[in-house]
């Protein structure tokens, strides 16, 4: 579930910073949105997009998905702020 992927991450914010607000779209299966130092699954506005599988989005937190290879295949599309998302990428590695 969705829930416990933003858990997840909310342990790995715990104790950093993150400016911006960013949204893993995995379409029917739900958001997760990542704003304020907080990992939610409510829907809102957020500064950058990122639509993903569940499954996608799972490999690419373990780091089995690097990022740029997965927008390469098209496993993942970002949209807004790109530089949201690179932050994102130095916050998870």
């Amino acid at each position: 579930m969705l829930q416990d992927i933003a858990d997840g991450i909310q342990k790995g914010l715990n104790g950093k910073g993150f400016d911006g607000s960013l949204k893993f779209d995995c379409g029917e299966d739900g958001v997760i949105v990542l704003a304020e130092n907080t990992a939610s699954t409510q829907d809102r506005e957020t500064d950058c997009t990122i639509r993903i599988s569940r499954d996608n989005l799972t490999k690419l937190l373990t780091g089995k998905l690097n990022p740029m290879t997965g927008v390469a295949l098209g496993k993942l599309k970002i949209s807004g702020n790109v530089g949201v998302a690179m932050k994102l990428g130095q916050l998870l590695g």
